[in-house]
């Protein structure tokens, strides 16, 4: 899946990563090219748009990346729109995910913004919108400034552990192991590298700087040590109170920030089984500690997010297109949804139209094999939010229309011996790419819709499913359009009304072939010792 817009938009980003091009009558997929441009479209896979919601402007004290309101949405072509309206039109757009950032905005604003997402996964029939919760982790921050100050090259600079100190030459920092972390010649860096300063001393409570790359520094601006990660939890109390707040609203992801280790995950997953909250876990890779950890970490995870921000700060930035590449080879090895996030559009957020560099970035993530690519600031706070949803889905498009489908993996003949859905999923992609057709199968968990989405079918991966949370969770995989739908317990009723279904809503046509996928853990009409793939021609 990789990484797109968001969904009600101060503080945002979405995800993209599913087939659009059959999805003719759906929004996100249908409204990304004109009519006259769809008839003359193959089969074709499709990025997910992830949008993420967060709180109203007037409580977040700072725009980050994410969408944080839901009371005030952003501006649409300078009209303002109510807020299912604006969820409805970036889900048009291409968004397939809302992600809240847990640093800006209150419980009561992201309530807000999930009672939306909600409503309108009731209203649409054919298009749904995950959730995904993101935590603030052990962010270290500067305090409080009455009003900027301009550093320049040259100036000396302190950054205190004493609380409420906040001058023209010295400010505060929210953590008070700040000064035991950096040492002297470490390099500071402010916004992810916006401005940096060398340390030249320390006392016990203060680290003087000497400003290298100036800038104006605001208030709570977040602060990296090149080379090191902060030794805080990743969990903080903060972080286990929003994921309390996330299984009380049964939320469909979290995405959990600078993790160092796997014993996190386990963590967070156990307390998870025990609270019975079928929650997915994705982890962020954001610190120079996790990344001798990558194995493990992303082993015990459901996926993991690429967040190149930073993770750009606290090692050499040209490490970092390197590293997105490895963790994306390694998710998809494993199985895993792999998403890719931070400055995809940036300009966006002031321009109406983006730099090539960023979107050669995007076609880059998609061609690596990315599940969903993802926006921030772009959404959460710019100025041309839907415009940066468009741009990034039609790039993802175009970029999938030139790629061939059906990844064959390395390990084959060992992979299908460990699993004969393995087996099952990877031919039904062969068949389907070798006959131009889309693959449909009936699902209760998920596992064998995301299993064929690991193979990158050309066609679309209509899955079926009678369980709304699976539903929801899907629409961040690659190429699958999850639909809900009752199953009976006879299977060839089952299969007419889901052909039915999809002819209706201009899915499939009348003569049309669909591979039929019959496999997983979850036997549906069928032993367990029984797996087929069918073609089948659709009849009106």
């Amino acid at each position: 899946m990789a990484l797109a817009p968001a969904a009600v938009s101060i503080n945002g980003s979405f995800v993209c990563s599913q087939p659009i091009e059959k999805l003719k009558p759906s929004p996100f997929s249908s409204k990304a090219f004109d009519s006259k441009q769809r008839k003359n479209k193959s089969i074709g896979r499709s990025f997910r748009t992830v949008p993420i919601s967060a709180a109203d402007r007037s409580v977040r004290s700072e725009l980050d990346v994410l969408p944080v309101s839901t009371v005030d949405v952003p501006k649409i072509e300078e009209a303002e729109f109510q807020q299912v309206q604006g969820i409805q039109q970036l889900a048009e757009a291409g968004m397939n995910v809302a992600r809240l950032n847990m640093s800006h905005g209150d419980h009561a604003s992201h309530q807000k913004v999930i009672d939306l997402v909600k409503e309108y996964n009731a209203q649409s029939k054919d298009n749904v919108i995950a959730i995904m919760l993101d935590t603030k982790g052990p962010e270290v921050r500067s305090g409080d400034l009455p009003q900027p100050v301009t550093l320049t090259s040259g100036q000396e600079f302190t950054f205190t552990i004493r609380r409420g100190v906040g001058t023209e030459t010295c400010v505060s920092v929210n953590y008070d192991d700040f000064v035991n972390d950096v040492e002297v010649g470490d390099m500071l860096l402010v916004d992810g590298g916006m401005m940096s300063l060398i340390v030249k001393s320390k006392t016990e409570d203060s680290v003087n700087c000497e400003v290298v790359d100036g800038g104006e520094l605001k208030s709570r601006r977040h602060l990296n040590v090149r080379g090191k990660s902060a030794t805080l939890p990743s969990i903080t109390e903060k972080d286990w109170d929003d994921i309390k707040f996330g299984v009380d609203n049964k939320v469909d992801y979290y995405a959990v920030s600078f993790v160092k280790d796997a014993k996190v995950v386990h963590e967070l997953k156990d307390y998870l089984q025990s609270c019975g909250a079928d929650i997915h876990v994705t982890v962020k890779i954001e610190s120079a500690d996790s990344i001798p950890n990558l194995y493990s970490i992303i082993s015990a995870s459901d996926g993991a997010m690429v967040a190149r921000g930073d993770l750009g700060a606290e090692l050499p930035i040209e490490e970092v297109p390197l590293l997105q590449e490895e963790i994306i080879r390694m998710c998809r090895s494993m199985r895993k949804v792999v998403i890719v996030a931070t400055n995809m559009l940036e300009s966006m957020i002031v321009h109406p139209t983006p730099t090539r560099a960023e979107v050669s970035d995007i076609a880059i993530a998609v061609r690596e094999g990315a599940d969903a690519v993802m926006l921030s600031g772009e959404t959460a706070h710019g100025k041309f939010p839907l415009k940066a949803v468009k741009v990034m889905h039609t790039v993802a498009l175009r970029t999938e229309a030139t790629m061939v489908g059906g990844d064959k993996p390395s390990n084959l003949g060992r992979a299908f011996k460990n699993d004969m859905s393995e087996m099952f999923a990877f031919h039904a992609t062969m068949m389907s790419n070798t006959l131009s057709t889309s693959i449909v199968v009936f699902t209760r968990s998920g596992f064998m819709a995301i299993l064929l989405s690991h193979y990158r079918p050309s066609g679309t991966i209509f899955a079926f499913t009678d369980d709304e949370r699976v539903r929801q969770r899907l629409a961040l995989y690659q190429g699958i359009c999850p639909i809900q739908m009752q199953f009976s317990d006879d299977a060839e009723d089952t299969f007419a009304k889901a052909l039915s279904y999809l002819q209706n809503q201009g899915m499939v046509k009348e003569g049309e072939e669909i591979a039929l996928v019959q496999s997983g853990r979850k036997p549906i009409w069928r032993s367990q010792s029984t797996h087929n793939i069918q073609v089948r021609k659709v009849h009106a």
